[in-house]
């Protein structure tokens, strides 16, 4: 059995709990606005769209496409296997929400541009790590 790489775990706090907890029942949590329903990330307590302070987080499908990506052959943690894919994902519902994260499940030389991708999630202690693999159909 393969153990999962080092992580460097994120704060989590009131406004992002639900982004780094919700991975347990295999939901990816993006806060959205309940006045117009503008989906915001990085989770904050108001909506940058319409200034609301009724946003709260909402499950979104999990599904998106790969809008930019680095191969990384640089260990930056000890004990972090190389080469990696570090890339920003744009999910379904709305594209201007992007959600930096490692493509796994694939060669990096495989990873493309626009590639559909679903999350999946690795714990490590009590935060559930959003990470992309390719859809395949």
């Amino acid at each position: 059995m393969t153990q999962a790489p080092v992580r460097i775990l994120p704060v989590v706090d009131r406004d992002s709990e639900a982004f780094w907890t919700w991975g347990r029942d295999g939901k990816l949590a993006i806060h959205r606005c309940a006045d117009c329903d503008y989906f915001v990330h990085p989770p904050v307590p108001f909506c940058p769209k319409c200034d609301s302070r009724d946003v709260v987080p909402h499950a979104v499908t999990g599904r998106g496409r790969v809008v930019t990506f680095t191969v990384n052959h640089k260990s930056w943690v000890p004990d972090l296997p190389v080469p990696y894919v570090l890339a920003l994902v744009a999910i379904e519902e709305q594209d201007d929400v992007r959600i930096p994260c490692n493509i796994v499940d694939c060669a990096p030389q495989d990873v493309i541009f626009d590639m559909p991708v679903e999350v999946v999630f690795e714990r490590v202690e009590d935060v559930w790590i959003p990470l992309f693999r390719p859809v395949h159909s």
